[in-house]
């Protein structure tokens, strides 16, 4: 004998289920490319500075400290839905 599917059992058709799964991947690269894209190349341009000045670590520091700010900004933008 088969098991009867209970009331509360919601069926979900695939067709719905590749799309939000598409969506969560559309997301994860949009936050991926929203942090990185402003975090390292502004640690790396402050390690040039670094060994330039002969400063260590100090440049690289504030390239991490100001690339980490702009890309909290750049994720609270995304999440509050902001596309400009």
């Amino acid at each position: 004998m088969g098991k009867k599917p209970s009331s509360d059992t919601v069926t979900v058709p695939a067709a719905q289920t590749e799309l939000s799964t598409l969506g969560l991947l559309a997301s994860m690269a949009d936050t991926t490319w929203r942090m990185f894209v402003p975090t390292v190349p502004l640690i790396v341009a402050g390690n040039w500075v670094d060994s330039s000045l002969n400063t260590r670590p100090w440049f690289m520091l504030l390239g991490a400290l100001i690339g980490g700010a702009a890309a909290a900004l750049l994720v609270r933008r995304q999440l509050r839905g902001d596309r400009s």
